[in-house]
This record gives C-alpha cells, structure tokens and sequence, in this order.
C-alpha cells in the first residue's frame, strides 16, 4: 500500500497521530519512508512524489507481480491505461496504471535485493468500488493472476454480492458495484479505497479532525463502524471499528 502525497512531514505527523504509526527511512530516497504500526509490522510506503509525478494525492494499492513488463502488457491489451512506468526504483521495478473504468492501482515486481522488509502489517481490507464488479474481476484476474489455476494464485469467490479475493484466509481485496465513471462525488467514482483497522473509531476521527483532516462521510454495519476520511491533502481513506460478526 502506498501513500502519494505531497509533504511527507505533514503526512507523518496526521497519520502518527491518528494510527499511532512510527516511520522510518527506506532505499527509495529521501522523498520516502515506511510507515510501522505499534507492533513493528510494515503499514505502507508513503512518498512525496504526487508533484513529481504529476498524479493526484491518493492512497494507492500497489499488487506484487513476477513478470512486470507482462502484466503492463496485459493491462494495455485490456483497455487499461499505464501512466507511469515501469520504472526502475531501489529494490525493483513499479508501473502506476488504471483499469477500464478508471480506478488506479501500480505494481511492483520485486528484484530480490537483501534488505529490511520486517512483518507485513494486517490492513482491514482494500476495495475496489466500480461500475461491474463481475467485469472488474474479469480484467483483474486476467491482469494479475487471479483465479488462475496455478500454485500460489489468490482464490476469486462470490461472497455476499461481491467478488472476494483471498490468499489463504487473508483477504486480499473486495470488488462491489455500483461506482458511476462520470459521478461528480469523487466518492461515487470507480476507485480503491483502502480500509484500516482501529480499536476506538470516534477517537481516531477525533484525532484526525484536530490534525486538518476531515470527516467525509459514517457508515455503520453489523460487522463494522466505518469512517471515511480525508487526510490534509486530500486523500481518501476509511478507518474501521469491528463491532461484531
């Protein structure tokens, strides 16, 4: 998960203060740091890079892949766009691309140089709200791998009106419809969002209010409080609460 943003001291100090995370330095550059949840795991990569790259501020799930120049080759033959990439980095190879409908994710093929990954934090989920959630999983699938019947491909299942996709019992990601391409709420639009999990939910949204992010919108389930947020650049992100299930 990756974090594109324009500060990245602004970007330490919100999410310090909401998550409890702590940062570190990476090969990357200085433009980068890793984000650390309070037990150590690895959250996500956040760079300061959306100038640089001409690309909005956003939260960005970034899909681990053997072959990049074959998997841009596949979002290409499918009617996909790559804006950026592949680019050769520290530690690899990523390409920032969209689907069909617009929504954005990279990829990033890792080049196997020694290094200190540390235990990969648990995140809730990472979604994908769009217009077909049976064509997304289609094109994904196809791009990405998953559902292939080879070993170690992601499992695709339907699971309550949506597509879920599962590595082992972990979920990797959720696709849903009902996104519209030319809604005017940004929140409408095809796009990934992700979803990270927190003990007390109205103390993170407190938290974040009173370091210049906002409230965008509650969304109250039987499984999970949901808040959606914007950081003080402007990116999304939903902070979510288990209540029950």
């Amino acid at each position: 998960m990756n974090l594109m943003t324009h500060d990245l001291g602004e970007s330490q100090r919100f999410y310090g203060a909401v998550m409890g995370w702590t940062f570190r330095g990476n090969a990357l550059g200085d433009e980068f740091c890793v984000a650390e949840d309070t037990e150590g795991g690895t959250v996500a990569v956040l760079g300061a890079v959306a100038s640089t790259y001409q690309v909005a501020v956003a939260w960005i799930p970034f899909f681990a892949v053997a072959a990049i120049d074959d998997t841009v080759a596949r979002v290409r033959e499918r009617s996909g766009t790559v804006a950026i990439g592949p680019l050769r980095l520290p530690r690899g190879r990523g390409a920032l691309a969209a689907d069909r409908d617009g929504a954005v994710f990279g990829v990033w093929q890792d080049d196997g140089t020694p290094g200190r990954i540390g235990r990969r934090s648990r995140l809730a989920w990472v979604e994908l709200r769009t217009r077909d959630s049976f064509e997304a999983a289609i094109f994904y699938g196809e791009v990405l791998g998953w559902g292939a019947e080879i070993p170690g491909a992601p499992e695709v299942r339907y699971e309550q009106e949506a597509v879920v996709v599962r590595d082992g019992d972990n979920q990797l990601a959720r696709i849903s419809s009902g996104a519209v391409e030319a809604a005017p709420d940004p929140l409408v639009r095809p796009m990934w969002r992700v979803h990270f999990p927190v003990a007390d939910l109205d103390a993170a949204v407190a938290e974040a209010t009173r370091h210049s992010g906002s409230l965008v919108e509650r969304q109250d389930g039987p499984e999970f409080r949901r808040a959606v947020l914007r950081d003080p650049a402007g990116a999304i992100f939903t902070l979510a609460e288990r209540t029950g299930g």
